[in-house]
C-alpha cells in the first residue's frame, strides 16, 4: 500500500512541479530578457530551460511506475529495465523536440534507452 501512496505522491508532485514551475518561475524568468543568447538567441536558452525543467517531472513519473511495479511484488528485472528505458526514451523525445535537435542530450538519452531495451531482451 505504501508503494502506491508514494507513487501517487510522485505523480502529484510532478504535475505540481511542471504546472507551477511553468506558471510562476519559467514565464517570469523569460520575461526578464537577460538570458544568455546560446546558438544565436534566447529561444534556444528558453527551450533548454523549459524542457530540462519538465524532464524532472518525467523522471519522477518513471520512479512512480517503478514503485507501482514494486507494489505488485512481481519483481522482474526485464520489466524494471523496460520502465527505465521508456522513461529515458521520453527524455530523448522531449529533448529532441524541445531543443529542436540542437541540444544533444537527446542522443545520450536515446543511447541509454537503446542499451536498456537491448539488455532487457536478452
Amino acid at each position: 500500500m505504501l508503494y502506491y501512496v508514494a507513487a501517487v505522491l510522485l505523480i502529484f508532485i510532478g504535475v505540481a512541479h511542471s504546472y507551477l514551475g511553468e506558471r510562476y518561475i519559467l514565464i517570469r524568468l523569460f520575461r526578464r530578457g537577460n538570458l544568455p543568447k546560446l546558438f544565436g538567441g534566447e529561444a534556444f536558452t528558453q527551450n533548454t530551460l523549459r524542457f530540462a525543467w519538465h524532464l524532472t517531472t518525467i523522471a519522477w513519473w518513471g520512479f512512480a511506475a517503478i514503485l507501482i511495479y514494486l507494489a505488485e511484488q512481481a519483481l522482474h528485472l526485464q520489466t524494471l529495465a523496460m520502465i527505465i528505458a521508456v522513461t529515458f526514451l521520453l527524455h530523448a523525445v522531449i529533448s529532441l523536440v524541445g531543443g529542436r535537435g540542437k541540444h544533444f542530450s537527446w542522443l545520450i538519452f536515446s543511447a541509454i534507452a537503446a542499451c536498456l531495451l537491448l539488455a532487457s531482451n536478452r
